[in-house]
């Protein structure tokens, strides 16, 4: 066919079923996980205990799917566990404290977030910091803010009425309601990164920055949209985490960004970027909450089962590099 004789097609078309083969790896290792730890304990497949898994993944799984974006631009967010941390102490500052409507409480929550993203997209494109560099300054920010404003003391929501419900709700029967925001927040990520300009851009610049910007792109604002769209989906995480807990945990949050970071990197992102799935984030997301989830109903103890995450963390960007050597 005409449209697969130019070599420039011919990549594209290699890219794509390599993205694909990496989406069925991921979700043949995911079945493969899941049927190991189901023949490895008889509680494992207990309906509780994969729902169980469900929340875990959506808190672990909403931040993914933002830090998709980042990382599709070559660049990295280190801030959005402890970002995530802050959000929730912000929202029960909103609605535990000051008392605000349930609505303007969640909006402000995520307004939080999206404030994060901007300051490490103002960081990253205008004074010119190193993503890296940006990120765990912000991380450490937020860490310090959450602690300072809660007082380092949870704070609990006790009297507000519905903020439970965000999460463990359930609008489908037997399916929580945290879980079902993971999964429209997922398809709306999908449709941004695919069909509109702030995806095509986040992997444009991935791509070739240089390039994109000699093409007329403004890559510096365009780089703050995309931190600030990863910035929202901390702070919706952060509502969630902090409704399925009905609390703000002001010493949560560490730990949470290299999960994040993981997921995206098994489901298929590049850490060099310029290719991005959102299907992959979701699977990658999977398969670490049911990684941590079946260590841990076989009561392995916590310090191995975060040894077993690094090593995933390590077989999942040695894969990566594998894959860009492959494609070069």
């Amino acid at each position: 066919m005409t449209t697969t004789s130019t070599p420039g097609k011919r990549r594209t078309i290699r890219f794509g079923n390599r993205q694909q083969l990496q989406q069925i790896l991921a979700f043949a290792g995911l079945v493969v996980i899941f049927g190991f730890f189901s023949f490895a304990s008889p509680y494992f497949l207990d309906w509780g205990n994969v729902k169980g898994i469900l929340l875990a993944t959506a808190v672990t799984g909403i931040m993914a799917l933002g830090a998709t974006f980042v990382i599709a631009t070559g660049g990295i967010d280190l801030s959005v566990g402890t970002g995530m941390t802050l959000c929730s102490v912000m929202t029960a500052v909103f609605l535990a404290n000051l008392g605000l409507p349930l609505a303007v409480g969640v909006l402000g929550g995520l307004a939080v977030g999206a404030l994060i993203g901007l300051v490490n997209g103002l960081n990253v494109s205008y004074l010119r910091l190193p993503p890296f560099i940006a990120t765990l300054a912000t991380m450490m920010i937020a860490q310090g803010l959450s602690l300072v404003i809660s007082g380092t003391k949870p704070i609990y929501f006790s009297d507000v009425a519905g903020f439970d419900k965000i999460a463990a709700g359930e609008l489908i029967p037997e399916l929580p309601n945290a879980v079902l925001i993971f999964f429209v927040a997922a398809a709306i990520a999908g449709v941004v990164m695919s069909k509109t300009l702030t995806g095509r851009y986040a992997l444009s610049i991935g791509s070739n920055e240089e390039a994109t910007a000699i093409s007329g792109v403004n890559v510096r604002r365009w780089k703050v949209v995309i931190y600030v769209v990863a910035g929202l989906f901390t702070g919706l995480a952060g509502v969630v985490l902090a409704s399925r807990l009905n609390s703000a945990q002001p010493g949560l949050g560490l730990g949470y960004e290299l999960e994040a970071i993981a997921a995206v990197v098994i489901g298929g992102t590049s850490l060099r970027g310029g290719k991005a799935t959102i299907l992959g984030t979701v699977i990658g997301a999977l398969i670490m909450a049911t990684l941590t989830n079946g260590l841990r109903i076989m009561s392995i103890p916590q310090e191995w089962q975060r040894v077993a995450v690094g090593v995933v963390i390590i077989l999942a960007v040695w894969a990566d590099i594998l894959r860009r050597g492959k494609e070069a």
